[in-house]
């Protein structure tokens, strides 16, 4: 489902935001992009999201500053100074240079300063910021989803409102049907087989079996069962996106074998209609959670 959510967190100093975008997709495919110093956390990020969002396509962008303290945000290594001087040390006795080391000496070797994003203790601290940003990221992403969700069930109980009303239709064609189509084959076989030895019964037996193979009185059933746990389903909270496919999908065997066993041009042009609308449901479905 689409939508977008945006969050932001602060504290010590430290703000990240984060902003989600969700396009339509049948699976959850996540495209992440975090600061350098932050890219090993990308996996747990992922399992954070998993949690709570099964499917689209979701592209998370985490940005995070620091405030300007005004204060350079480097310090010493003091353990390289130390071993630098000593070494420098060890250097001029060998050479026999006399004089005493400054700090040029020292900080000629570049690194002897790093910076605070190489602090482990900092880093921890963005990423707990970037966590709080995510949450809330996320919790506004489902908000709005939940919306297009509310919305996209109206329309999908409407859809499947107008199938039972076509199955209604269908109902009123075969009423009494099962009847006639077994008087009509009886009428044309008598007439083929108007022989005195002709074994009526096994007729009888013939013309039951082809009339009860297109009777649609079970295929009927089970459609209503379909629409019944559809609509079941749509109204829960857990997500249903997995089994309203599947219910989309017997749906549609039960309307092919209503429409090839009842032979009939009006009930073809309900089963026409019903697919129609169950294709559009389908589409539809593919973007449920």
């Amino acid at each position: 489902m689409t939508g977008f959510g945006r969050g932001e967190a602060t504290e010590n100093g430290i703000t990240a935001t984060v902003e989600i975008k969700s396009l339509n997709s049948r699976y959850l495919d996540l495209s992440i992009r975090l600061p350098q110093r932050l890219q090993d956390k990308e996996l747990i990020l992922k399992e954070l999201v998993q949690k709570t969002i099964s499917r689209g396509k979701l592209n998370i962008n985490v940005h995070v500053t620091e405030s300007d303290s005004g204060e350079p945000h480097i310090k010493v290594d003091e353990v390289k100074v130390k071993a630098y001087a000593r070494i420098l040390r060890e250097v001029q006795e060998a050479a026999g240079i006399e004089g005493s080391l400054n700090v040029r000496n020292i900080t000629g070797f570049g690194d002897v300063f790093i910076t605070q994003e190489d602090d482990e203790e900092i880093l921890e601290k963005k990423w707990s910021v970037a966590l709080k940003a995510l949450n809330s990221a996320v919790e506004n992403l489902i908000a709005m989803r939940t919306q297009e969700g509310n919305q996209l069930k109206n329309d999908l109980i409407e859809r499947i409102e107008n199938i039972e009303a076509n199955l209604k239709d269908i109902e009123k064609v075969t009423n009494g049907r099962v009847e006639e189509i077994r008087n009509k084959l009886r009428e044309r076989i008598q007439q083929l087989f108007d022989d005195e030895n002709f074994d009526k019964e096994r007729l009888e037996t013939e013309v039951a079996v082809i009339a009860d193979k297109m009777d649609i009185t079970e295929e009927i059933v089970r459609m209503r069962a379909h629409l019944k746990f559809f609509i079941e389903a749509i109204e829960q909270a857990e997500p249903a996106g997995r089994r309203l496919n599947f219910l989309t999908q017997e749906m549609n065997r039960e309307l092919n074998t209503i429409g090839s066993k009842a032979n009939d041009s009006e009930i073809a042009h309900h089963v026409v209609r019903s697919k129609e609308t169950l294709e559009q449901i389908r589409e539809q479905v593919q973007n449920v959670e």
